[in-house]
């Protein structure tokens, strides 16, 4: 179930955004809108994360249930409060995002790089399928703090439910596949969370091969002098001055 949960949701989110490429309308809203993902490429893609979730991701998946459960999760009713879960869940974004600053950001180290972390940048404009697009080992290792750090918290606690867990996945499939679609949208979520990060920091990432380290928020890319511009913001700045051009 948990495995399904997974696929559905990770394909599912992954769906708006492949049937948006094909929609000129959205066009206006895509970051960088001269590099479209072509079909070849978004089939190549989904080959090599399918190939991960079953073989790397299905394992894992497999083994965290008894392992949570040894550690003390909850399985049975009463569900936890709402409460709860939304600041454990707010816990565990905060505690991810450090998690995957600093790791990614060692990624990003040329023998690191070059060893593990080169897969993850074939695209330079990424969309959302290339969100898991990685090697095993690397996605061994961020995946720790999606999925150790709750594991970790429950062997302290002892107060961690299931279904708190489930919903903390789904919110971070969400960001990871958002952060990578390459649309920047009025409704983004950046927009009303200043810190919140998104497709309008990743981007940049993807775009310059540095920078933006972060997953979900933007304050250890400002505090570490890492923060690397507004992809957004340079794609506005570069229209205005074609049109001035003309």
């Amino acid at each position: 179930m948990s495995f399904l949960i997974h696929e559905v949701v990770y394909f599912g989110r992954c769906l708006p955004f492949m049937i948006m490429d094909k929609i000129p309308y959205f066009r206006q809203y895509k970051i960088q809108e001269q590099k479209m993902p072509t079909l070849a490429e978004q089939w190549a893609c989904a080959r090599l994360v399918l190939l991960s979730h079953f073989t790397v991701e299905l394992p894992q998946i497999w083994l965290f249930h008894p392992m949570a459960q040894y550690f003390g999760l909850s399985t049975s009713v009463p569900f936890p409060h709402w409460y709860t879960m939304a600041w454990q869940i707010a816990l565990f974004f905060v505690l991810e995002d450090a998690w995957h600053y600093w790791f990614h950001r060692a990624l990003h180290t040329p023998r690191l790089y070059k060893m593990i972390h080169k897969l993850h940048h074939q695209y330079s404009a990424p969309f959302g399928l290339a969100a898991e697009y990685a090697s095993p080992l690397e996605t061994m290792i961020l995946a720790f703090g999606t999925v150790g750090i709750p594991i970790v918290f429950c062997a302290f606690t002892k107060n961690l439910h299931v279904i708190t867990m489930y919903t903390w996945i789904v919110g971070r499939l969400f960001q990871a596949i958002d952060a990578h679609s390459g649309y920047e949208f009025p409704w983004s979520l950046h927009h009303f969370l200043p810190f919140w990060a998104g497709a309008d920091h990743h981007d940049v990432h993807h775009e310059k091969f540095l920078g933006n380290y972060a997953s979900s928020f933007r304050w250890w890319d400002a505090v570490m002098n890492t923060e690397a511009g507004s992809a957004s913001g340079a794609a506005k700045r570069a229209k205005a001055a074609a049109v001035k051009e003309e």
